[in-house]
């Protein structure tokens, strides 16, 4: 639904222009891995809107020092969320090493401690080589530990997997409560 009960709409991003808008949008660029070992180099060519769709390409391509490129977008110090819902409408891409994700970070991200002292909400996260599972975790540093989360993933129900058609992933943030949900069902 475009509207939801005793809810307003703050943004809402349909990538109807001919590129994309960087006044909502940061690419970042690089092949250094943010700590997952990605073996891509992300590069701004590989993201394209096409008939009101985002579409992010992986490419098998010598570039720098790196044999895949992607692309790679945050909406920091441009946008940011405490409370609220958050609905992603997106088609997912099957295959090994394919790791699609949308995530939140704190504000101060990078600029007062490591990771993840100021909190990730994954939204959501997809393992192309899992094309039947989405998750959902929070990670979070409790007093005295380096890294702790929780998280949960549903399986996709009936014939098929999240690769054969669009699907709608949401975060519902409340004061003392968070939810994830994919088409509207909610699962942790």
């Amino acid at each position: 639904p475009r509207n939801y009960p005793d809810m307003e709409l703050v943004w809402e991003e349909e990538f109807t222009g001919k590129s994309l808008d960087t006044n909502s949008w940061n690419y970042m660029t690089g092949g250094h891995g943010w700590g997952n070992n990605e073996l891509q180099y992300y590069r701004p060519e590989n993201t394209a809107l096409v008939d009101g769709n985002l579409v992010i390409t992986v490419r098998k391509e010598d570039y720098k020092d790196r044999h895949y490129t992607s692309s790679r977008l945050t909406t920091k110090d441009k946008r940011e969320f405490k409370f609220g819902r958050i609905d992603i409408r997106a088609a997912l891409p099957i295959g090994q090493g394919i790791w699609p994700a949308r995530w939140m970070m704190g504000e101060n991200y990078k600029e007062s401690a490591p990771w993840p002292t100021w909190g990730e909400i994954d939204l959501m996260e997809f393992l192309g080589h899992q094309p039947d599972t989405i998750y959902g975790t929070a990670h979070y540093t409790p007093k005295g530990k380096r890294h702790d989360f929780t998280g949960s993933n549903i399986a996709f129900s009936g014939e098929g997997d999240f690769t054969d058609s669009y699907h709608v992933f949401s975060f519902l943030w409340e004061a003392g409560r968070m939810r994830w949900l994919v088409d509207n069902e909610p699962y942790f």
